[in-house]
């Protein structure tokens, strides 16, 4: 499948700043989107984690971390099918916000894709850093078309406007969406997500994996919404908001007697204890949704892209 933090509106104290002022400089963000690409590129050639770990945090970083580890581990000489990743026509939608932390989304075209017009793929990453000595680190990512990339809410000198997590301005407050999903996920209820293919295709998909001959498969999921986690929220024109925030969860495979659950390389380089039946995987997901207007009519939240990758994994 293809791969921040919010503070409450108006001023807010942290080491004496409590100016509104935009988040990063453009020539600052350029800069940062420059950083990270170059690590990124280092990172994948070698397969080595360590050569972009300052570049990514929160729900990205968790899965490219562990990525990069399992696939140094099963191709030790490093990435011979490496093509370095290109990121160019960069948008920069820069927040104005008071204190720390500090984050902007940037909007890329890829040379992961080979389509134009409005089926072309584009990179949405956020950055944040939480102090002026640290790095800028990529913290989501998602790759979207440029029909699914909104419009978004500018002031007269184009510096876009964050939404506070705990808005009453959109349909879903930023800050309650890591929970709702992951109950959603369990439950089908809160029924405000719009059908598709990250919510009742991935509950239908489940259902079925949870029955396969011979294999029983339970699935758990939990909100990840703090730290570089937090959701991260900026207003469109349309009077809702484009979010981005996490869920972790598990899935725990038991076979039947005699049996193994199947586990790909990248899986059992990450696994810790002894496979007997029982194979328990931990994932990171992020997603990017488009959360409409308080009081309008029809789906409330509408996952528009969703990256998630193994983290971790147990053998019992």
């Amino acid at each position: 499948m293809v791969v921040l933090s919010l503070t409450a509106s108006g001023c807010v104290t942290v080491h004496g700043e409590l100016e509104v002022v935009p988040t990063a400089t453009r020539s600052e963000a350029a800069q940062a989107l420059k950083d990270f690409t170059e690590a990124y590129n280092k990172a994948d050639k070698a397969y080595d984690p360590a050569l972009d770990a300052g570049r990514v945090t929160g729900a990205l970083g968790e899965i490219n971390q562990a990525g990069l580890k399992a696939r140094g581990i099963t191709t030790p000489g490093g990435n011979d099918q490496h093509r370095p990743l290109e990121l160019t026509d960069a948008k920069f939608h820069v927040p104005k916000k008071a204190g720390w932390p500090r984050w902007f989304l940037v909007d890329a075209d890829s040379n992961r894709d080979t389509d134009s017009g409005p089926r072309d793929n584009r990179w949405l990453i956020v950055f944040v850093k939480n102090s002026k000595d640290q790095l800028w680190e990529a913290a989501y990512l998602a790759i979207l078309t440029n029909d699914e990339i909104p419009k978004f809410r500018t002031d007269k000198d184009g510096w876009a406007e964050p939404v506070a997590p705990d808005s009453a301005k959109t349909a879903v407050a930023p800050r309650d969406l890591s929970e709702e999903y992951s109950s959603y996920l369990q439950t089908g209820k809160p029924a405000h997500f719009a059908p598709g293919p990250h919510t009742t295709g991935w509950r239908e998909k489940r259902a079925k994996d949870e029955k396969r001959p011979g294999l029983n498969t339970q699935f758990v999921d939990q909100p990840l919404d703090t730290g570089d986690y937090a959701p991260l929220g900026l207003a469109t024109e349309d009077g809702g908001a484009l979010v981005f925030f996490a869920t972790r969860y598990f899935d725990r495979q038991t076979a039947a007697q005699g049996l193994r659950p199947k586990v790909s390389p990248d899986v059992k380089a990450l696994m810790t204890g002894t496979l007997k039946n029982t194979l328990t995987k931990e994932w990171v997901s992020s997603q990017a949704v488009q959360v409409a207007p308080a009081g309008e009519a029809g789906p409330a939240v509408t996952i528009v892209g969703r990256l998630q990758g193994v983290t971790g994994a147990e053998g019992s």
